[in-house]
């Protein structure tokens, strides 16, 4: 399954802050056979079995926290979904760097690529024009005499 990353981090950071206020959670959140990946998928798969389009944030948690409390759980065949999380991600200063460089690196090329083009088609191949000259013959029979 891959999920994007902003709903396995929400997840992940909602669980984590539980682990830290719940101890009987956090017991159940260490163990090493469970992991975000497979909780993902099992919450992809259980909205599936819904038939349901949108849920609340509490829903989501509750099968995430459901998921880390049972001991055999069916997590299901992974699912090819989009996932939109409803709240804005907060970037850290590198990050927003990073991202403003991407994309005035991508602006940059497109521009170039564009002057590119209309630089191709301003320059059109001239056919090679053949130049006649009529009195050439004329000029070959004075040089015979």
């Amino acid at each position: 399954m891959k999920s994007t990353d902003n709903f396995k981090q929400t997840i992940q950071s909602h669980l984590e802050n539980l682990a830290q206020t719940d101890s009987l959670f956090a017991e159940k959140f260490a163990n090493p056979e469970k992991n975000i990946d497979d909780c993902c998928t099992y919450i992809l798969n259980t909205v599936k079995k819904s038939d349901c389009n949108g849920f609340a944030s509490k829903e989501i948690f509750g099968m995430a926290i459901h998921y880390y409390d049972e001991d055999k759980i069916e997590v299901g065949k992974p699912v090819n979904a989009r996932v939109v999380v409803n709240h804005a991600v907060e970037l850290t200063e590198q990050d927003m760097q990073k991202a403003k460089a991407a994309a005035i690196k991508q602006y940059q090329d497109e521009t170039y690529n564009s002057i590119k083009k209309k630089h191709v088609a301003a320059k059109k191949v001239i056919p090679e024009v053949q130049h006649l000259n009529l009195f050439e013959d004329e000029a070959e029979d004075k040089i015979a005499e």
